[in-house]
């Protein structure tokens, strides 16, 4: 019989826990605090040692034998294994030459953030930081694929986007105060079940019972009737996608018709009224945005959208706005318009009142903040300006010297040359998957640090393999979570795999960088200076400030927060001269003459409905919502045990409603084929009321696993949804991403059933 194990802390993006071995097996236990710990934890066992690890150094054959250049070979061509001083020399020798050819311009550090918990680890800091102190700077991205259309939209009538969503209402107040949430696009424990840098203790789901006992009303607006878990008792408003800006306004209208709103907080807190009056009533358009209006537009009854209203008004109503919402064609509107519905019931800055934009959407939102820093890993001077907004990158690639608008500004995309990914996997953030295809295939270079052969490393040309989290030691640590976690390492590193630190830096010493780009540290020596502000801080409070030794004995400290305080809206509530929004005018921008002197015609001045191109027509009836999966963070340890077990014969579970499934004669368990015009995938069928009528759900993160990669627009057999998607921005203003609806058919597949071979390493 085994010993019990020894467990060690770490932490994750979905849990802070503790790990170890018993005999082969490893064993993975939440932190004993948290109350309703992540299932996603149990991916790692079997991730750990999987097939799909990158084992050594590998090259794509065409550009080893034929040099850098455009290929459209990438994704189609075979591997060759090199050592790791190949490897890295040629890698050096193609950064050194584009450098010199082109310049740092042409360079592009294509890396997200979610790739480890750790401070120090964390791929995106490590690239970007090499990049800056080895070669000059690099082209950026801006805004991120969650969050893009409200990054860029919130500052402008309200305030910057970390105020309203990370330092506003907190799940206390919610507890407390609350009297109505209306939550659109829902509050799914899904999404605040991760959060980045790691989270201790989820609190959500006991938040929202504790709220539901006390009285508070849930009202959960989406296709999706589990967009709020059942603890929250709460009632499901199910309109077409891509509509709650038209519900909102019918709601808005019902306000002002009935004497509803508070005029006395519009003009005391707001500017704008006018304008935006005007565009409601119909005095500025003919069409009077009344709830009967809105009511033939999305689907729900008038008398429900106006009751909706008449039950906030006049209680300690809280408006919600998911992610979700903005991750759609003309995604700012639904952002602008429920902070406009907010000040109409006049409610913002009260505790557990007004709007917070994404409360629930991951585990830092409606917490409170550390009283101490916790010290992040130092980027460096980028010394190219250039950027793209994030979800951009198939326009940059394609069209190289194009314009496009951004916030006011007319840019124009750059040349790229060289492609470096560290930490990511585009082929799962990224829309229309075969048009990326394309666009990867244009640039001379593109290099990826991968733990697992993904589909952004099958196209990649030269791919190093790269440490996982449970292989190297770091500190994981979040500003809205009290726990600061010694994450030890766990298992030895797989096969030839090095973390990216240690790559960076020999690729810094053949370009003449090391010492700049590692400052004379190594892992250790980083760690404990960036351990070093969080211990100085909290001796000047006069509180217990361990050594680093003895943090890493203990495993994990526990640090000061500050007070709930309510953060900019609760202030300027407070007093709104003393303390004004850092809007154009100090107040909340019904309107917005700044962006009405844009000329754009897909973002007006003011919030309005605006049809989408991309709804259901002919050929394509169904809505395809592509949100985000319960079994895994985005994409990550797809292969893992926990993700692996909810798939249903190999594949990703589709949800369809029964009437739906009925006319196509699709039944419980069946695979199914998704298509419209830019492509098509497999998944295997779930018939569930739990999704509105006319609408199919499809989480993303599934590998694309394209059926014959020699076929530009190859069924992917697993259940990617974004061969579907379609890459467009939101509007001329954010050019966010639009992944999270599209329009599709269904039907039952018939044919010979292909194999999925995501997880099995290339040729």
């Amino acid at each position: 019989m085994n010993a019990p194990p020894r467990l060690k802390p770490h932490s994750s993006h979905w849990g802070v826990f503790r790990a170890g071995w018993q005999g082969d097996r490893l064993v993975v236990e939440p932190h004993p605090n948290d109350p309703d710990p992540n299932g996603i934890l149990q991916n790692f066992p079997e991730a750990l040692r999987h097939r799909a690890r990158v084992a050594q150094p590998m090259v794509r054959r065409g550009w080893l034998e034929k040099g850098p250049g455009p290929s459209d070979r990438r994704g189609r061509d075979t591997f060759v294994p090199v050592s790791w001083d190949k490897a890295l020399d040629l890698l050096a020798g193609e950064l050194a030459r584009v450098r010199d050819a082109h310049g740092p311009g042409a360079i592009f550090g294509g890396s997200y953030g979610w790739s480890s918990a750790g401070r120090f680890h964390h791929a995106q800091s490590q690239v970007h930081r090499f990049l800056n102190t080895a070669l000059g700077g690099y082209v950026k991205s801006v805004n991120s694929y969650s969050a893009g259309a409200s990054a860029v939209i919130l500052p402008h009538f309200l305030g910057p986007f970390e105020a309203v969503s990370r330092r506003n209402v907190t799940w206390d107040q919610v507890v407390a105060h609350s009297e109505i949430v209306v939550a659109f696009g829902g509050m799914a424990l899904k999404n605040s079940m991760v959060a980045s840098g790691g989270i201790s203790a989820h609190v959500e789901r006991r938040s929202m019972a504790a709220a539901a006992a006390r009285g508070c009303a849930f009202v959960n607006v989406s296709p999706v009737r589990d967009d709020l878990p059942e603890e929250a008792h709460a009632e499901w408003l199910a309109p077409v996608p891509n509509t709650d800006t038209a519900m909102m306004l019918g709601m808005a209208h019902t306000l002002l018709a009935e004497g509803l709103h508070d005029r006395a907080f519009i003009e005391r807190y707001c500017s704008g009224w006018a304008e935006f009056e005007a565009y409601l009533t119909g005095a500025s358009d003919g069409v009077a945005k009344t709830a009967e209006w809105a009511a033939a537009i999305c689907g729900l009854p008038a008398e429900t959208i106006a009751g909706l209203a008449r039950r906030m008004a006049g209680r300690r109503s809280l408006i919600v706005m998911a992610h979700s919402l903005q991750r759609a064609e003309h995604g700012e509107q639904p952002v602008w318009m429920a902070g406009v519905l907010a000040a109409m019931l006049g409610q913002i800055g009260l505790p557990g009142g007004g709007y917070n934009y994404a409360l629930g959407a991951i585990a830092h939102y409606g917490k409170r903040h550390n009283a101490v820093p916790a010290a992040a890993l130092p980027q460096g001077r980028n010394g190219v300006g250039a950027f793209i907004p994030v979800a951009r990158i198939s326009d940059m690639l394609l069209n190289p010297g194009a314009a496009f608008d951004y916030d006011g500004q007319k840019l124009t995309y750059p040349d790229i040359r060289l492609v470096y990914w560290a930490g990511g996997n585009p082929f799962h953030h990224h829309q229309d998957l075969n048009r990326m295809r394309r666009a990867f295939a244009t640039v001379d270079t593109l290099v990826v640090h991968e733990i697992a052969w993904t589909a952004t490393a099958r196209h990649a040309d030269i791919v190093l393999p790269t440490t996982m989290t449970l292989e190297r030691e770091d500190i994981g640590a979040a500003p809205t979570d009290p726990l600061m976690v010694a994450m030890h390492r766990i298992a030895e590193p797989f096969g030839q795999a090095r973390d990216d630190y240690a790559i960076f830096t020999d690729l810094a010493e053949r370009l003449g960088k090391r010492e700049a780009f590692t400052e004379g540290r190594d892992v250790q020596g980083w760690l404990r200076h960036l351990y070093e502000p969080t211990r100085k801080a909290l001796a000047e409070k006069g509180l217990p400030a361990p050594s680093f030794e003895e943090f890493w004995e203990a495993g994990e400290i526990t640090l000061p927060q500050d007070p709930d305080d309510g953060g900019i809206l609760r202030a300027f509530r407070e007093d709104p001269e003393g303390a004004p929004l850092p809007t154009r005018t100090g107040k909340i921008q019904l309107s917005s003459p700044t962006i009405a002197s844009f000329g754009y015609d897909d973002c007006p001045g003011h919030p309005a409905w605006l049809a989408p191109s991309d709804a259901p027509a002919e050929g394509r009836p169904l809505w395809l919502v592509a949100n985000q999966p319960a079994t895994r963070l985005h994409s990550q340890f797809d292969f893992g045990g926990h993700s692996s077990a909810m798939k249903r014969r190999g594949r990703e579970v589709m949800r369809i409603h029964p009437q739906d499934a009925a006319v196509r004669g699709i039944a419980e368990g069946d695979i199914v084929r998704l298509f419209n015009a830019r492509g098509a995938c497999l998944a295997t069928a779930a018939v569930t009321e739990e999704v509105r009528a006319g609408v199919v759900q499809l989480p993303t993160g599934a590998w694309y696993d394209p059926e014959d990669p020699e076929d530009d627009m190859a069924l992917c057999v697993h259940g990617n949804p974004n061969v579907l998607t379609r890459d467009v921005g939101t509007s001329r203003l954010a050019q966010g991403c639009t992944g999270q609806l599209t329009s599709v058919e269904v039907e039952r597949f018939t044919g010979n059933l292909p194999p999925v071979r995501a997880f099995d390493p290339p040729a």
